[in-house]
């Protein structure tokens, strides 16, 4: 397999690709310990706590004092108060291409309700795309790519089913927050659709659990 999930949800996020690149830190540190020596390249997104967990990512940098991070503009500072070195740290932005010699890294433009980006990862021979807290991915292109790690937080029919029985009680906040600020299992089905390739692989990530 030339991915692993550890945990794509609210309460947590952390995706490894090829053993050498961790997406999101919004994980304990134990959950890492069996991967975390492997590692090349870590990629932020955000800042919500889910995706950025400043204690893991402090020892991550104590751990593997040469590890590089890589961001854009919005992390640089929350990414030094975690105690992450300036000289490990790469800026990048969207759109533009950069070449660590074993891949190459590619930021993408996504809508959230705080500064975000998902990540074009780019192997010789395996191309991953990974876009989660978006409440759209219209204007992205991704035609052909091996694995498809993106959102699909919730059903729209279900969705507007549980914003009708909780209109009583008015405790349907969650609802509405994820209408503009998630994507939905539709909204990824259409651009999976649109993109993949008869061998692609997709996952649906980040996906809602009614408590």
């Amino acid at each position: 397999m030339n991915y692993k999930i550890i945990s794509s949800c609210s309460t947590g996020n952390a995706t490894i690709i090829k053993d050498i690149i961790l997406i999101d830190c919004g994980v304990t540190f134990k959950r890492l310990e069996k991967y975390y020596k492997n590692l090349k390249l870590v990629l932020l997104t955000h800042i919500h706590l889910d995706h950025f967990k400043k204690e893991t990512i402090k020892k991550l940098a104590q751990e593997r004092p040469t590890l590089r991070f890589a961001c854009c503009e919005w992390l640089l500072k929350p990414l030094l108060d975690c105690g992450v070195s300036k000289k490990n740290i790469d800026i990048l932005q969207i759109g533009t291409k950069y070449n660590y010699r074993l891949f190459k890294i590619m930021p993408v433009k996504l809508y959230h309700d705080v500064p975000q980006c998902g990540y074009r990862v780019l192997f010789d021979d395996y191309k991953v795309i990974y876009m989660t807290d978006t409440k759209t991915v219209e204007g992205i292109v991704a035609k052909n790519y091996d694995l498809y790690l993106i959102e699909g937080n919730y059903d729209e029919d279900e969705i507007q089913e549980r914003i009708k029985q909780k209109q009583q009680d008015c405790k349907y906040i969650y609802e509405f927050r994820a209408k503009e600020s998630h994507l939905s299992k539709q909204q990824a089905s259409e651009f999976l659709l649109e993109n993949m390739g008869e061998n692609s692989e997709y996952v649906f990530m980040h996906e809602h659990i009614e408590r």
